[in-house]
């Protein structure tokens, strides 16, 4: 039995509330429901500022689709929503409260009056990028630069820890069908976000025979960072704290990897005029850069995939190539970001800052995943209530390598296809 239309489904009074996993009736939206909720007044820790409550499913307009939320994926804007840090989303959507999750998988469950793309019924998931749709950096230019961009689940509420979301009808993308949904609701942020990172910055893009390092290769970002360099025919030198991790980045596909534990170079930049602390920095900084040499045969790095910021960066600004790229879009081990500066004005270096993508490039980056030439890279599906633990583990820097999932209305067990599910009324 395939998934009824909605042209078939007879029209059936909502429930005020459906338990997770309790299926409403295809299209028809309740009053209420379960959500992973972050309120001002308990900003901290994960496992205390997101916690279970009821709330009211949101309102969509006439661009706006409804999601039945079957998966979600882990990443830092969880964290970062949950601490307040560097400042409480709240402050920046003025509603009274927060569900965070920036990535989903799910089923088309209401549409806008404006929506034509999308039914009831469809399954899709969702990329985190919301964008005005109307200036002429969303027609014609580039969405990244649109003065209303915001990312959704951060900036927004609404967000994919609960049971419905509330999404622009351009933020949806098919679901891969050979996935399950946990892996199809985990990977699309960092996809995306590596996959612009990666090619987003012309004439710095990707090609094959290129040498590129992976900062965090067995993270979100690295896993798919990998994957797509080894899609190019590019050489990724995943850089790592374990020998455990080094050979999962293998088995994704890196050319080689580097334990960074080996190395005392990591943290802000010595002040040059203290010439033996600036000296030991140094010398430190270009054996780093030798075991570079020893992957790539004695030449830089054409390219540098930064995300961890204040630790890393003055060492990336060295030992990216002349006329190189270091690109970032994070800074999770800080924001004061410090390198030498002589090293890329006089080497032309190139330092470019990297935010998710837009509609088209996280559309080029999806069918990648659909091709089968790159994975979800699952390692871990929690269930809805250890919403908290899996971005605990996230903040500790203690969690599985690869992406992790949130089991929202699908079973943390399987996750499989609704399909038939849907119109049985359960999820198996």
């Amino acid at each position: 039995m395939s998934t009824p239309t909605p042209e078939q489904s007879t029209p059936q009074a909502a429930a005020e509330l459906y338990e997770l996993g309790q299926i409403p009736p295809l299209g028809v939206v309740p009053k209420k429901m379960h959500a992973m909720v972050i309120r001002k007044e308990r900003h901290g820790r994960p496992a205390v500022a997101m916690l279970p409550e009821v709330v009211e499913v949101p309102a969509i307009g006439p661009n706006e689709v409804l999601v039945y939320v079957m998966a979600a994926g882990v990443n830092y804007n969880g964290v970062w929503a949950a601490l307040g840090k560097p400042l409480s989303p709240i402050d920046v959507h003025k509603q009274a409260y927060h569900v965070a999750g920036s990535d989903a998988s799910g089923v088309v469950w209401a549409v806008g009056s404006g929506v034509r793309s999308w039914k009831v019924g469809d399954e899709v998931i969702v990329h985190c990028n919301m964008t005005c749709g109307e200036c002429h950096h969303c027609n014609g230019g580039n969405p990244m630069l649109c003065r209303s961009q915001q990312i959704w689940g951060y900036e927004t509420t609404h967000g994919s820890f609960a049971q419905f979301c509330k999404v622009q009808a351009q933020q949806l993308l098919p679901k891969p069908k050979h996935l399950t949904w946990a892996e199809a609701g985990c990977y699309m942020l960092v996809h995306a976000t590596a996959w612009r990172m990666l090619y987003g910055h012309p004439p710095h893009v990707l090609k094959p025979a290129m040498n590129v390092l992976v900062w965090g290769g067995s993270g979100g970002l690295g896993t798919m960072a990998i994957q797509i360099c080894k899609a190019a025919g590019a050489n990724a030198i995943a850089v790592v704290s374990s020998a455990d991790k080094g050979e999962y980045c293998m088995e994704l596909g890196a050319k080689a990897w580097i334990n960074r534990k080996d190395f005392k170079c990591w943290g802000a930049m010595p002040d040059p005029d203290d010439a033996d602390k600036y000296a030991a920095w140094s010398n430190e900084a270009k054996k780093f850069g030798k075991a570079i040499w020893a992957i790539t045969g004695g030449v830089d790095v054409d390219i540098v995939f930064e995300h961890p910021g204040e630790d890393t960066f003055p060492v990336s600004a060295l030992v990216v190539r002349r006329g190189g790229m270091v690109v970032f879009c994070a800074g999770t081990t800080g924001y004061l970001i410090t390198f030498d500066a002589r090293y890329v004005w006089m080497r032309q270096k190139r330092i470019q800052g990297s935010h998710f993508a837009s509609k088209f490039e996280a559309d080029e980056a999806n069918h990648l995943v659909m091709d089968k030439r790159v994975t979800a890279g699952l390692s871990r599906t929690f269930p809805f209530k250890d919403t908290a633990q899996a971005h605990e583990l996230m903040a500790d820097n203690r969690h599985p390598p690869g992406n992790m999932a949130i089991a929202v209305n699908a079973t943390a067990e399987g996750c499989r296809n609704l399909g038939e599910s849907v119109a049985a009324q359960e999820v198996r």
